[in-house]
Order: C-alpha cells, then structure tokens, then sequence
C-alpha cells in the first residue's frame, strides 16, 4: 500500500454536496454539518446542482444568507443533466486545481447524516487511510434495524460479497455513497474515465485499490432518500459485476480497460523470470548445454542470461536498450535491436537468444534475414526464440466477443508491435534461411497469475495435455529452436573453393593412357 503523511496543520476540507431537485433538503442538509469541523479543518462547501428542474439552485445560492454557517459556500449548477459520476468528477476536478487536501461527499437529499462527517474524515486526517467508504453494513443486522428494505439489504450483501471475491477484499459494503477521499489519491486515479453513473463510486474503489490506496470503513445509519430510488437495481448490479470482472481479468492480462491501468510502475515489471513451471524461461534452461557461449539480444535485467551463468556455467553477454545491474552478465552493451543485429563473428556464440523480444521488433522479418547472414558462416549457433501465439484460445475468444485489447502484458502486450501464430512464425524463420530444430507450444502462465498452488499447477497440466492435442489453440505461447543455415554467399564461396581444390587434384595427377585403333603398316 502506498504510504500515507500526516498533515502538519489544518487540511483543507471540500465539502462536495450533490444535488438534483433538492430544494426541500438541501438548507437542512447544509445545516446539519458541524460547525466543530471547523475546529479541525479549513473547509468550503461546494453545492453541485445537476440541472434541477426546482429551484435547487436559487436556494443553494441563498442558504449562508439564511442560516449561519462556518464555512464559505459556492454553488455551481449543471446546465443540462450530466448524472451522478459525472457531478463527481466536477467537484474533485475543482478540489483539485483549488489546492484542497480532502474532500467528503454529501447527497443533496439527505440520504445519509451530515453529522457522521467527522468519523468519516478521522482516518484520513490521521494519515490512515487515502480513502473513507460510509458502510450501512458495519454490523450484521444495523442496517434492517435501521430500516433497510429486506430486498435491499440481501442484494447489497450478495454484490459486496461477489466484488470481494472479485477484488480480494473483505468491505462490509462498497455501495454507500457516503464517502471522503484524500485528493493526492485522486490524483493518481483517471477517475474521468469513469462512467457518469451510479457505477462510478464502484469503479473509483477498484481504481484507488489498484493504485495501492488504502482504504478503510466507517459505519453510518442507514435512509433511503428519493435519490436512490431512482436507481435500476438489476443494472446497476451488473454494471458493478462487469466492472469488477474487468479489473479481475486485467490482473490477469485477459483484458485491458485504461480506466483500471493505474497500478504504480514500480509494483510491476513483464519480464518476471518463470523457472518453477513450463515456461521460455525453463524451457532454455533444460536446452542450452553446460558452459556454452550465449548471446542474449534483448536481454531486459539479464535474469535469464544469470540463471545460465550461474547453474549452466556459461558465458552470456547481454544487450539491451536499457542497462542491467553490474555482474549481473559476462559482459553487457546498450543496443537497440530495431537498428538492427549487432555484429557476431563466425563461431563467436554457441547460442543466441531471443526470448519474448522479435514481438517488440518493427520489422521482424528482415531482422531474422540479417541475423541468418550473421548466423550463416556459423553453422552450428542455436537461435532460441519465444513469442506469443495469438491464435491460442484465449484470443479467439476475445474475438469472438468483440474484444482485443491491448495491455500491459501477455500476448497484447501494448509494446508489441507484431504478432504470430505458429504458422507465421515458422514461415519467417523458413523464409530468412533457418532450420529448425525443434518446435513446441507453451501453457498459459497460470501460476504468475493466480499463484503457484495447488489450482495453477493443475491448470498448467490440463494446458500442456490440450497442447498435445492442437499446440495452435491451446499453446500460449511458441518456443523456437533453429540453425541457420548456409547463405547463399557461403555456398557459393564454397562451391567455388572445392571447384579449386578439385582443379589443383585433376592437374597434378597424371593423365590417363588413350588408347586408340592400331595403325596400320
């Protein structure tokens, strides 16, 4: 979780009122808050009116005339309907380019208690948390003691209890919207991609939990305000589900939503070293010989090109566009493989690696025919190569639903800028002049994605059994052995070397006796 700072002196307090026809509520809304916020915190109330068809606004603009209040009021209005989200997204849009540090969320309608706002804030003016949720659920039966409809009460706990499932969470709610954020989360969560309704509150939880906020609960009294009622229970429940279900498959890399691409740099790296399971990564162990000369173009932090040089014994320079640590490698270069081979002399390497790279390349194809000119003078260098297979099942699906999205790792890696099946692959390879040796489908990485256990271990095996079956459907990924073969330059020098030494042969032996029709005396 990302750490969270104490604030020094008195934070700065939005005070984020939505409202839509709510000129009956909103003065005794705006009267319950407490005054003793003031004490601790130096707050504005912001009224957001969402193009009331009443005179929400006229009474919002009037309300500090009316009653004393602490706190500066400003109230902007809507001119037409833009929905629950979108008022959202103006009110920390504002909290954010006015220098504000919190900001809580308050129902024109006065579905939930003004008064609870200091509990509400405590966690996040203490530093514990980036984010407060209201929670009705706090306890087992409040919320029907409070009055909650039954039906009401069973769905709420049904949807927390799948998003949980969903999210690896344990809220006692995530459907109150009663809530208080610090703005340096908000900050740091593209939470203008949001939709414009009810779902934006679930989408912004998944967002912030993504982005490594912390977040906690507070309990609040359960009231059904007009506001609510508004809402289609059954769709909002799937528009909660879908969102969940896409940030569960995005962890997954089986999709890719932008507005759920907001975990930290630094939490997650594509080039995690799989040697505990079928993999490119072991799969190169198992083939490279013991103290063999290896090549790694493309080689990121070198951990492959470590794992063979400490329990292979081999040498192994690596090069990158990137450096890797000291003494992580033999020897090590900056190059960038879109500028093409590097230079290799004949028989210098007995292994060049290419693992997951020739994706990244921007044209593939003629870098495999000037590595086979590099390679052809050196019959006996092994080319390891892996990539993804894009006709594997998991794409087809995709397809199939209309999807292919791109992110942050696995086959629609959005740095990959070619892609292959095991047809297209071998074709390259065939055609820039290689040989192969061996070619073999990869399961799907299930312990990188859901943990090596019990499960992923059983689904790696049911993968490598349907591999057998068709390594173009159920192969993850393609891992390549090959030997280039002569060049055509080679051969040709060849030809005309042997046509030498043949000459030098025929010329110094003797020439064979003729043997002729008698003459005749």
């Amino acid at each position: 979780m990302e750490p969270i700072g104490q604030y020094n002196a008195r934070p700065r307090l939005l005070i984020l009122v939505v409202a839509y026809n709510a000129e009956k509520t909103i003065d005794a809304v705006i009267a319950r808050i407490p005054g003793s916020l003031a004490r601790e915190y130096d707050a504005e109330i912001l009224i957001l009116d969402d193009a009331s068809a009443d005179a929400t606004f006229s009474h919002s603009h009037g309300v500090g005339r009316r009653q004393e209040t602490p706190f500066p009021v400003r109230v902007l209005f809507n001119a037409r309907r833009e929905g629950y989200g979108a008022i959202q997204k103006l009110g920390y849009q504002y909290g954010i380019e006015n220098g504000f540090d919190l900001v809580a969320l308050l129902h024109g309608d006065g579905q939930y208690p003004p008064e609870c706002l200091l509990d509400l804030l405590e966690p996040l003016r203490t530093g514990e948390a980036a984010a407060v949720l209201g929670s009705r659920m706090a306890t087992r039966w409040g919320a029907l003691r409070d009055g909650m409809p039954l039906y009401k009460f069973v769905g709420n706990r049904i949807l927390t209890w799948l998003e949980n499932r969903l999210l690896h969470t344990g809220f006692s709610e995530l459907h109150c919207g009663y809530r208080a954020y610090s703005l340096d989360a908000l900050r740091a969560v593209p939470f203008a991609r949001n939709s414009n309704d009810f779902v934006f509150d679930t989408e912004l939880a998944i967002q912030l939990l993504i982005a490594g906020r912390r977040i906690s609960e507070a309990p609040v009294p359960t009231y059904s305000g007009d506001e609510i009622r508004s809402v289609n229970g059954l769709v909002y429940a799937a528009k909660v589900l879908a969102a969940a279900i896409k940030a569960r498959l995005q962890e997954l890399s089986l999709f890719y939503d932008r507005r759920f691409d907001c975990a930290p740099p630094e939490t997650y790296s594509p080039y995690t070293l799989k040697l505990h399971y079928t993999s490119p990564h072991s799969m190169t162990r198992d083939r490279v010989r013991p103290g063999s000369r290896v090549l790694d173009l493309g080689c990121a932090g070198g951990y492959m090109g470590a794992v063979l040089k400490s329990q292979k014994n081999c040498f192994v320079r690596g090069l990158d566009v990137t450096p890797v640590r000291d003494g992580i490698l033999d020897e090590f270069a900056i190059h960038n493989l879109n500028d093409g081979v590097p230079p290799i002399g004949p028989g210098q390497y007995d292994v060049v690696l290419l693992l997951d790279v020739i994706e990244h390349l921007n044209r593939p194809e003629a870098f495999l025919e000037e590595m086979h000119r590099a390679l052809g003078a050196s019959p006996s260098t092994e080319v390891v190569l892996s990539t993804g297979n894009v006709a594997c099942l998991v794409t087809r699906l995709m397809l199939l639903t209309g999807q292919f999205n791109y992110g942050k790792r696995g086959i629609l890696d959005v740095t990959h800028t070619r892609l292959f099946t095991f047809a297209s692959m071998r074709r390259a390879l065939v055609q820039a002049g290689f040989d192969m040796v061996e070619i073999e489908g990869v399961p799907a990485p299930f312990p990188l994605a859901i943990g090596d256990r019990f499960l992923s271990r059983a689904l790696l095996a049911m993968n490598r059994l349907a591999i057998h079956l068709s390594r173009g459907l159920f192969a993850y990924q393609i891992f390549i052995r090959a030997k280039a073969q002569p060049t055509l330059e080679s051969l040709l020098r060849d030809a005309e070397g042997q046509s030498r030494e043949r000459l030098v042969r025929l010329e110094a032996a003797p020439l064979p006796a003729i043997d002729g029709p008698a003459s005749r005396g």
